[in-house]
C-alpha cells in the first residue's frame, strides 16, 4: 500500500512540475526572450480556435504584415490595460492615412462595432496554448516573484523525489556472488580443495533497504 501511495505521489509530483515547467517557459521566458507578451483569454468570442483559459502570446509585427485572418491582441481603448485577442476581417484607413482593422471574434455573429486603429495593436499572436493560461497566469504580472519562488520549490521537490526512487532502486538491487575465503563462495557453504579444508560458518553480507550489513 506504502509503495502505492508513494508511486501516486511521484507520479502527481511530476504532472504538477512538467505542467508548472512548460507554463513558465512558454509563459515567460521564451516571450521575454522574443520581445513578446503572453495574456490569458477571459471570454469565449474566439472558441474553439482560443478556448478560455488559453494562454496567447502576441509579439509586434510591421503593420503591412497584417491582413484579413490575422489574429491580434490590441487595446480596447488607446493608452489603457484592457486587452482583446480577435480576428481581423477587414483592412482600411483613417481620412489622416492611418491604418485601422475590422475585428471579429470567431464565435461572434457580426464584426466588432468600432474599428481598430493601429496604435492600439500589441502585436499579433505568435503562438497558443489550450488551458496553460490558468498555470501561466501564476507566474506573470504582479504574482512573478511568488511563481517563480513556487517553480524552484516544485523543482526541488521533483529533484528529491528522483533521487530516493534511484536510491530505493540501489538498494533492491541483487548482490553479486561474495568471496568469502579460498575454496568458499557466496553460493553455498565449505569446499575442500586438494590437499586442505575450510571449515566453519560461512559470512555473507547483504545490502539492505537501510545500507546496513549483516550476518543470517
Amino acid at each position: 500500500m506504502r509503495t502505492a501511495a508513494r508511486l501516486t505521489g511521484r507520479a502527481l509530483a511530476a504532472v504538477v512540475v512538467a505542467v508548472a515547467g512548460a507554463a513558465l517557459l512558454l509563459g515567460v521566458i521564451v516571450p521575454r526572450a522574443a520581445g513578446a507578451t503572453p495574456f490569458v483569454v477571459l471570454t469565449d468570442s474566439m472558441e474553439p480556435t482560443l478556448p478560455v483559459g488559453t494562454l496567447v502570446v502576441s509579439r509586434p509585427v510591421d503593420a503591412g504584415r497584417i491582413g484579413t485572418g490575422t489574429v491580434i491582441t490590441y487595446q480596447l481603448r488607446s493608452g489603457q490595460e484592457g486587452m482583446v485577442t480577435h480576428r481581423v476581417v477587414g483592412v482600411g484607413s483613417t481620412v489622416g492615412g492611418e491604418r485601422t482593422y475590422v475585428t471579429q471574434g470567431d464565435a461572434n455573429d457580426v464584426p466588432d462595432v468600432v474599428p481598430v486603429r493601429d496604435a492600439q495593436v500589441r502585436g499579433a499572436v505568435w503562438y497558443h496554448v489550450p488551458y496553460l493560461g490558468y498555470v501561466a497566469g501564476v507566474f506573470t504580472g504582479q504574482r512573478a516573484a511568488v511563481g517563480a519562488v513556487v517553480a524552484v520549490l516544485l523543482l526541488g521537490y521533483a529533484g528529491w523525489q528522483v533521487f530516493r526512487a534511484a536510491r530505493e532502486r540501489s538498494a533492491r538491487a541483487p548482490a553479486g556472488p561474495v568471496a568469502v575465503g579460498p575454496g568458499v563462495t557466496d553460493g553455498g557453504g565449505p569446499r575442500e580443495g586438494p590437499g586442505r579444508s575450510e571449515e566453519g560458518p560461512v559470512v555473507r553480507e547483504h545490502t539492505a533497504a537501510g545500507g546496513a550489513g549483516g550476518v543470517p
